[in-house]
């Protein structure tokens, strides 16, 4: 990870954060306060990284700025992050980071300006190797489950040295320790914790991940 520019520091703080958790839950609803109650369960649960899904409902900041107050063991960000007005309400919400299903130079840019850790998304081999140049130590690679695990590590040999990864689109808890396995940082899940079912696949896959970072 040796030669990314300085300016991408807060990247590499949420990369370095992964390593301890490699895992991130993303939340959507049109108000944040909704999102409370899941909220409150993944800190229960022990999760670090959650993700809310940006939406263009005008109180959007202010109500992610109170849950960001509220729950101050969580490494809280942004999701779907895709314009330049987003990426602002990111910022004033006072999120730690943001994460794009796209790759879009100027909001990598104004991400930097800000100093707000942008994952920006990528899928093909040409993007990945766009993200470098711009200098982004973390990419997400999505849709990560029409790619398959095999995907990001076969792309070391032609690209050399690729920046972090987060996998995220279409992944269950069940797919999280295969795609650690296969050798993306971490993993995002968004859609698929819809049972008490998976919430408790969710709770031992978090005090498993617990149990491998304390022998290592």
């Amino acid at each position: 990870m040796c030669g990314w520019p300085n300016t991408s520091e807060p990247a590499l703080n949420l990369l370095s954060s992964l390593h301890h958790q490699p895992l991130l839950v993303v939340l959507r609803a049109e108000q944040p306060l909704e999102l409370e109650p899941q909220l409150a369960h993944l800190a229960q649960l022990g999760v670090r990284h959650v993700e809310l899904a940006w939406s263009p409902h005008p109180q959007w900041a202010e109500q992610v700025a109170s849950l960001v107050g509220r729950f101050p063991t969580l490494h809280l960000g942004a999701a779907s992050l895709c314009t330049a007005a987003a990426l602002e309400a990111a910022v004033r919400s006072g999120l730690a980071y943001g994460v794009s299903p796209i790759l879009d130079g100027a909001l990598v840019e104004q991400a930097r300006r800000h100093g707000l850790a942008l994952v920006p998304g990528v899928m093909t081999p040409s993007e990945v190797h766009q993200a470098r140049a711009l200098g982004c130590p973390l990419v997400k690679l999505f849709p990560a489950v029409q790619l398959g695990t095999p995907y990001w590590r076969r792309l070391r040999e032609p690209l050399g040295p690729l920046p972090g990864c987060i996998a995220a689109g279409g992944l269950g808890v069940a797919d999280v320790e295969p795609w650690l396995a296969a050798g993306v940082d971490a993993v995002a899940l968004g859609g698929s914790l819809a049972s008490a079912a998976d919430w408790e696949a969710l709770a031992a896959l978090v005090a498993r991940l617990a149990r491998h970072q304390r022998l290592h």
